[in-house]
């Protein structure tokens, strides 16, 4: 994957385009409301649950989003990763992991805040942080909406859209 993200960067500046943080954060703000909702709205007795004996639970995909949202945050603002796998592998429940996604978010807001485009495309380490962020919570996500339905909770990407057009 990472040589992906890293072929598509390259790409696009080749093309005289260039990777902007208005791009990245246009698509990082839903990513990161989907994912603090669904850690909201899933039941705190289905945390634990798998959609089969061989995948991770529903809390571990959320503290997997935690873990790589502080080691490419912590790279894009070129500081050591504030929080160790070791401290979030320890978290247990709802209320603990929730705000451990919150905080993981807000912590990479504010390190997309303090980034411009020449700074993200100055390594490929950089890009490759700058747009993982967006592409493996996105990634993850994905895997959430299938714990979600199958526990009978609509995803929150869903209800907003059905929101919106329940609205027209």
């Amino acid at each position: 994957m990472r040589v992906l993200i890293l072929g598509m960067a390259v790409g696009l500046v080749a093309q005289g385009q260039v990777l902007t943080k208005s791009a990245i954060v246009r698509y990082f703000d839903p990513v990161r409301a989907n994912i603090e909702a669904a850690a909201e709205q899933m039941p705190a007795e289905k945390y634990e649950f798998k959609l089969t004996a061989d995948q991770m639970s529903f809390a571990e995909w959320l503290l997997h989003s935690v873990d790589r949202n502080y080691q490419d945050c912590a790279a894009l603002k070129g500081e050591a990763v504030p929080v160790k796998l070791k401290e979030t592998g320890a978290l247990q429940g709802k209320p603990a992991i929730s705000k451990a996604v919150k905080d993981s978010f807000a912590y990479c807001a504010a390190a997309l805040d303090g980034v411009d485009d020449r700074k993200v495309v100055s390594t490929p380490e950089l890009s490759y942080s700058f747009l993982h962020t967006v592409v493996h919570n996105n990634e993850i996500y994905g895997n959430l909406v299938g714990y979600l339905r199958v526990s009978g909770v609509m995803p929150p990407s869903t209800a907003r859209r059905q929101g919106a057009a329940g609205k027209k």
